[in-house]
Parts: structure tokens; C-alpha cells; sequence
């Protein structure tokens, strides 16, 4: 009595990378929070929308559902969905994934300092690239 029942049954199990938050890509860059909660509202109760505003985030954003079922139906439901002349690309947020895309682009960064200070250094000492005048190569 006053089991909780999931609405796909007591023993359906559901892949791993299912989880409440979504992330979206292709999306119209005017589209609006309320046309995104009109959208994704339909297949479940939406906890949060948060619209890329930036211009490397423009066109994604992340939907959050109260429930995990929701989520799942949005993704099988709205993968490909037309939307202002632009088909969604609706996935499951993947922590580990967005993490790695973040150091990688940290580390290009830095690899990308490091190379302009190593160039101002070779200018500021007169060395071109492929002189090997400076080398400890003293085989006299």
C-alpha cells in the first residue's frame, strides 16, 4: 500500500548515460525561454532552461527535468525536431565529456602562451627559427 511504482515498471532499468538534464544544440539563436518551456514542457514538469547567451554558447542550452522519465522522452521525442528551420540535437549531459572539451581547450591555451612567450624570448635574443648557432653541439 503507497508503493512507489516508476511509471515504466519496478523492474525496467534505464542505460546509464540517462540522466534529468539534457543538453541541446542547434538551436535558433532568437529562440526565447518561454518558446523552450512551451517545447521541452510537453514531455514532463521542467525544473530549469539555461540558453547559451554567449557567443561560443549561442544556439545550446541545458533543460533540467524533475524526473528522469521526462527526460528520457524528451530526448527520443525532440532528437531531430525542426525547429525554426533547425533540427535539435537533444543529448544527455555527460559531466566527464564537457570536462575533458574544457581542459583540452585549457590546455591549447596554454600551449598557445607558452609558444608567444618562447617567440618574444627568441626575438628578444636575436635567434630565428632553424638557427642552431646557440645548440651545445661543439664537435671542433
Amino acid at each position: 500500500m503507497g508503493e512507489y511504482i516508476s511509471r515504466k515498471g519496478a523492474n525496467s532499468r534505464l542505460p546509464p548515460e540517462v540522466n534529468r538534464i539534457i543538453y541541446v544544440r542547434n538551436l535558433p539563436f532568437k529562440i526565447t525561454s518561454e518558446e523552450m518551456y512551451e517545447i521541452f514542457g510537453k514531455y514532463g514538469a521542467v525544473y530549469q532552461i539555461r540558453l547559451g547567451d554567449r557567443k561560443d554558447t549561442r544556439g545550446t542550452a541545458f533543460v533540467i527535468y524533475e524526473d528522469i522519465y521526462d527526460a528520457k522522452a524528451a530526448v527520443d521525442h525532440l532528437s531531430g525536431f525542426n525547429v525554426g528551420g533547425r533540427y535539435l540535437v537533444v543529448l544527455y549531459y555527460q559531466p566527464a565529456k564537457f570536462e575533458r572539451k574544457a581542459d583540452a581547450e585549457q590546455k591549447q591555451k596554454e600551449l598557445e602562451e607558452l609558444r608567444r612567450k618562447v617567440k618574444a624570448k627568441k626575438a628578444e635574443l636575436g635567434i630565428q627559427d632553424g638557427d642552431k648557432s646557440n645548440s651545445n653541439d661543439n664537435n671542433e
